[in-house]
Parts: structure tokens; sequence; C-alpha cells
């Protein structure tokens, strides 16, 4: 895994993903709460997923923004693309992460699509395979991506020395 921590949290890009509201009756009448799905990132290389629930939908937000921050990965890059073809997986979702060449875009869904700008990943091809829950189509964008290395890492991996336990 790539494995680089951010020097601080300034200058990172967030985009709502996903606002659900959940409604209690209680004995005046209903009483509504807001869930915020949001990931962010600097466009560079890392990027991370947060969720916020509160009574007001900017503060659910600000809730997930700041769980964002704390939950960052590193994504190595090549060029605009990812390295390697790789499927993430989160409960009953899967996605498909394909390189592409230089002028596709991003073709991918909404959830993962959000993942995708936010991590500064402009050239890749991606596929859900799954129930289409965002909560979990991000959770499994951002494990698939957690899963790719450079290729001079996994150079290196294969040349270590083995480790002998006692």
């Amino acid at each position: 895994m790539y494995t680089k921590k951010p020097e601080s949290t300034d200058g990172l890009k967030d985009k709502i993903v996903f606002i659900n509201r959940c409604s209690k009756v209680v004995k005046g009448g209903k009483r509504f709460s807001f869930a915020a799905i949001v990931v962010v990132g600097d466009q560079k290389e890392m990027v991370g997923m947060g969720k916020g629930k509160a009574a007001e939908v900017p503060e659910a937000i600000r809730k997930a923004i700041e769980n964002a921050k704390k939950n960052l990965i590193a994504v190595p890059r090549t060029a605009s693309t990812i390295p390697f073809e790789v499927v993430g997986h989160y409960g009953a979702e899967d996605v498909l992460l394909k390189p592409a060449s230089e002028g596709t875009g991003i073709i991918a869904g909404g959830a993962v699509r959000a993942v995708m700008e936010v991590a500064g990943i402009s050239n890749i091809l991606c596929k859900s395979l799954g129930s289409g829950n965002p909560g979990n189509l991000v959770k499994a964008a951002l494990n698939g991506l957690s899963k790719l290395k450079l290729r001079e890492e996994a150079i290196q991996m294969r040349h270590a020395p083995a480790v002998l336990l006692d």
C-alpha cells in the first residue's frame, strides 16, 4: 500500500456525494435528521471519505468534511491515470478501475466520479459491480485505490531480502 501522510490538510477540495434525509415521527409531528457522505482530496495524490450526521444539512456536511480529513490515503498515479487495473471491494460492492489513455476522461458513475475528481485522476475507466449504494461505492473505490503501488515500489518489494521467522 502506498503510504504517505499529508503535511497539512490545507488546499483540499471537497465534493458532496450523497445527502440522506431521515424522519422520525414524534408527538408533535416529524423530526428530520440528515446524513452526508463527502469525499475530499488535494487533486494531486491524497483522497479521503467521511460521513456526518446532524439535524441540519450544513452541519452534517461540516462533520463529514472533518471526518474525511482524518481518513486520507495516498494514491499513486502515472501521469493522469492509475498504474494498473484493480478491483476494489467493500460489502456487496465491487468497483473495477482501469487505466485509460490520455484524453479519455473519467468514465464512471456519480459516486466513483467524485472520488476520482478529488484524487486528481483525469483519465480512468470505472465499472460498478454491485448494489449501487453510494457509501459502499465510495468505500470500494477507495479500497481499490489503496491497493495501487508504483512500479518502483513493486520491484523493490519483490527484491527485498526474505525475513526468516524463528
